[in-house]
């Protein structure tokens, strides 16, 4: 696994047979916040708010969901599964209640953890996240094709990304981060590097993440949304092609107690870059 050296990286036994593993980031004493990857992701990415989170006072714990760097993988779980590797997480740093902030695929688990388990969750922030597909808009042609390729040839999906993986590896940053966003040239010093960095660690020791997630996530969510009753705010950048901001609309309406911020002129990744300061800076106000 490649190795993240700013961050301070726990392992926690969920069960007998899986384990999920989890950095942290910005003030130790600070107000606890989850910070959700995306899919594919890991903690690296959570990197890019370590900066604001200190300044903010908040402590961002970013787990790897199961199949992601040290997490045990799970390929049968669901969404309403959220709660079992995610509320470990809170109780080994001593954490009974945190927002959550879940960007991309980490949305709709940041929703499943709050629709679960509302007693653990003080607000959600979704970032630029993805809908259920029954709200969606047609996401890209090659997102497309992954989740068909995870719904009805996992084993071949799993070599692909291995190749992926190998090829990421040894490209210079810009060409992973093109598939988040459509000018790599335009972002922060260190934000390409930092995003290669946490694609590679997701699929460098295997990919049985990936490819759960997408199949997972082309499928109608188990869950009550109508049921969610924390703070919901979702941010969305109107020029997303990843995730379209029509999905987000109509998950907002969905939502009882969800408002949306549209973050004009941007597309997916910069959507987080603009909102991370705006977002933890209101956990720590709370």
């Amino acid at each position: 696994m490649v190795p993240d050296d700013d961050a301070t990286l726990r392992t926690v036994q969920t069960d007998p047979d899986r384990r999920v593993s989890y950095a942290e980031y910005g003030d130790s004493d600070g107000v606890p916040v989850l910070f959700l990857h995306g899919t594919p992701g890991s903690h690296v990415l959570g990197g890019l708010l370590a900066a604001s989170a200190e300044r903010a006072g908040v402590r961002l714990l970013a787990p790897d969901r199961p199949g992601y760097a040290r997490s045990t993988p799970w390929p049968t779980r669901t969404l309403a599964d959220t709660g079992a590797f995610l509320t470990p997480v809170l109780d080994d740093a001593g954490v009974e209640t945190a927002g959550v902030v879940g960007f991309s695929g980490g949305g709709p688990h940041a929703l499943a953890l709050a629709a679960t388990h509302p007693d653990r969750v003080d607000a959600v922030d979704v970032v630029a996240g993805a809908p259920p597909p029954s709200l969606a808009s047609p996401p890209p042609a090659p997102q497309r094709l992954l989740s068909a390729l995870a719904r009805v040839s996992p084993r071949f999906l799993h070599g692909l990304l291995g190749v992926q993986a190998w090829a990421a590896d040894r490209l210079p940053p810009r060409i992973v981060v093109s598939q988040y966003t459509t000018d790599p040239s335009d972002l922060p010093p260190g934000v390409a590097e930092r995003v290669h960095r946490d694609f590679v660690t997701a699929l460098d020791d295997h990919r049985r993440g990936a490819v759960t997630e997408l199949a997972l996530l082309a499928r109608e969510w188990d869950l009550p949304l109508d049921d969610v009753d924390v703070p919901v705010h979702c941010r969305h950048g109107d020029r997303d092609a990843n995730a379209p901001i029509a999905g987000a609309r109509r998950l907002c309406d969905r939502l009882p107690t969800a408002d949306l911020t549209v973050v004009e002129g941007a597309d997916h990744l910069p959507t987080l870059l603009r909102c991370r300061a705006s977002v933890l800076d209101r956990y720590a106000e709370e």
